[in-house]
């Protein structure tokens, strides 16, 4: 969930910004502290994750799965069924509240702590991956149903 209650950055008119996910809606998609490359204006699908205003707060912005459009807008839900703050909780989110789509996301180094280089290459291979349009458990859950 981004929470920090102003725009993600970017510049004026650019079609990419950056955003930092606080909290663990979206885990294991999305953990806390990741930084996420958002395209706004891209076309939406259900699947995808994306940047949006909290529907009843307005000011706090908030990062979810689209899972279906419904009249009035998209339903959306966290990764994380633990997690409260979507759809079940506050309804459809009028697609005007929807920002962007999470195109990327980026786990950024720890700094200040010593990493093994084993670690460093841990980090190199996993800290820039793309944001993809359905849920781990859905994906793992859709291979094991052809797999049989």
């Amino acid at each position: 969930m981004v929470e920090s209650g102003r725009e993600p950055e970017r510049e004026p008119g650019a079609p990419f910004g950056i955003a930092e996910v606080t909290g663990v809606s979206m885990v294991p998609t999305l953990l806390h502290g990741d930084q996420l490359i958002v395209h706004y204006g891209a076309r939406l699908r259900p699947g995808n994750v994306a940047v949006l205003r909290h529907p009843l707060q307005q000011d706090l912005l908030i990062v979810k799965r689209l899972v279906e459009r419904r009249d009035g807008g998209w339903w959306v839900l966290g990764d994380n069924p633990a997690a409260e703050g979507d759809s079940r909780v506050f309804g459809v989110v009028p697609a005007q509240l929807v920002l962007g789509r999470v195109r990327a996301r980026y786990r950024p180094v720890t700094p200040g702590r010593q990493r093994s280089v084993g670690v460093l290459v841990s980090w190199l291979l996993s800290a820039l991956r793309p944001v993809g349009s359905a849920a781990p458990s859905a994906r793992s859950a859709s291979r094991r149903l052809r797999a049989r």
